[in-house]
């Protein structure tokens, strides 16, 4: 009898402990949602919305990844300007284990006296995709000068060139926790596996606080503009890469002449690189800034759309002036980019990874091109596909099957967990 009552008294703490956990636990839950994660967030020091020196609204923060492992953000900011919310969301580039990468983002939408900036939605996905293979290289050639710019180099530690990198920071000051997040100015065109190459920051010139350092320097690839524009009773979707700031985009002369309000506001030469759809595939096109012929470089990439890229004067603005658009809007677009087919001929030669491959189907479900109900995001390296699949991969690429064909047979798949993405 003895021993049944200490059984009873013992099973009577157990429940009670367990009891005592489970309701821990739904607190933190309902005090603490999902979406808040203790390693990965934004120090409230190192978050600030401010107007810049051309008056465009501007957020910039930091991003800290405190886990054992990579991960990529998804960052949604709001707004309350006059009693209207506004909000935006950014995809950020991966961010190595135990590591901080800056963010900024402009809101041109915003024009009241005192927008008030709410907290930062915060969510992420584990990942393996390697981060940007560039290193600052701090030593004494790291110099912050008394006007608050700042000089140093780059190095590339990877096996492969990397195109167009921007190097962002944050920009510190003596008053005031953080000033800005500031980026390279001039433009670095490639670096090379091992190669050096210096860089130059500027805070934006709205920043009247003498400088004094800057932190948390990295590499980053997501700062295209995306841009639309009314065009012949449609709208014409852009975008543009640029050390310079665009705005009031619009479309003249029955559709022919796109003009847009630049500003350069430092004191560097920069760069703008403009990427347009083709309509017919036969545009040329002419580029003047307040009247004046501009040097430029018309280009068709491998996804076959238009570059129009030229070098922007130091502390200048004016009127751009893109002329040679033909009237109409692009034709519609496939719904796969001829770049995934592509992929898929390279995978069934054997000449990129299943990984490589998958990215590819992994942004059709992005974007919405392929959907199943249900499905849950999956970290890449919980990706799978059968072999077996390069034949019907083989069959789209070659136009054997239409492009319905090839995503039915996705869905399917992914609905009997054949392949797992």
């Amino acid at each position: 009898m003895k021993n049944q009552h200490q059984d009873s008294k013992i099973y009577s703490i157990l429940s009670n402990l367990i009891i005592c956990i489970i309701s821990i636990t739904l607190f933190c839950i309902i005090l603490f949602p999902a979406s808040v994660y203790a390693d990965v967030f934004i120090p409230d020091s190192e978050y600030l919305g401010y107007y810049d020196y051309e008056g465009i609204y501007t957020v910039v923060g930091n991003v800290k990844n405190q886990n054992d492992f990579a991960l990529i953000p998804t960052i949604t900011i709001s707004i309350i300007d006059d009693e209207t919310k506004i909000t935006k969301t950014l995809n950020h580039v991966p961010i190595p284990a135990m590591t901080d990468i800056p963010f900024k983002l402009k809101f041109p939408e915003i024009h009241g006296k005192n927008p008030v900036v709410l907290e930062a939605d915060l969510k992420y996905v584990k990942t393996k995709k390697n981060s940007i293979p560039i290193q600052i290289i701090y030593d004494k050639t790291l110099v912050t000068y008394d006007d608050g710019h700042v000089t140093g180099r780059i190095k590339n530690i990877g096996n492969q060139t990397v195109y167009n990198p921007k190097i962002f920071a944050i920009v510190h000051g003596y008053e005031t926790q953080i000033l800005d997040v500031a980026q390279n100015i001039e433009r670095i065109e490639k670096i090379e596996p091992e190669e050096i190459l210096n860089f130059t920051i500027y805070p934006d010139p709205s920043v009247s606080e003498p400088v004094r350092f800057y932190s948390c320097f990295a590499p980053v690839d997501t700062t295209v503009i995306p841009v639309t524009a009314k065009k012949n009773g449609g709208e014409f979707d852009f975008r543009y890469d640029s050390g310079a700031w665009y705005s009031a985009a619009e479309f003249i002369n029955d559709g022919t002449t796109l003009t847009m309000r630049g500003y350069n506001s430092y004191p560097l030469e920069t760069y703008a690189n403009f990427e347009f759809p083709p309509i017919s595939g036969k545009e040329k096109f002419d580029v003047t800034i307040n009247d004046k012929p501009v040097d430029f470089i018309q280009s068709v990439d491998e996804m076959g759309q238009w570059h129009v890229a030229y070098l922007v004067g130091p502390q200048s603005q004016g009127i751009l002036k893109i002329t040679g658009f033909e009237k109409g809007l692009p034709p519609e677009l496939p719904k796969i980019p001829q770049w995934i087919k592509t992929n898929a001929e390279w995978w069934t030669t054997d000449q990129i990874s299943d990984s490589e491959f998958m990215e590819g189907i992994d942004f059709l479900f992005k974007k919405g091109v392929i959907f199943v109900a249900g499905k849950k995001i999956i970290v890449e390296s919980e990706w799978y596909i059968p072999s077996w699949f390069k034949t019907i991969a083989s069959w789209w690429s070659e136009e054997k099957i239409s492009d319905d064909d090839f995503i039915n047979a996705i869905e399917n798949l992914v609905k009997q967990k054949i392949i797992v993405i």
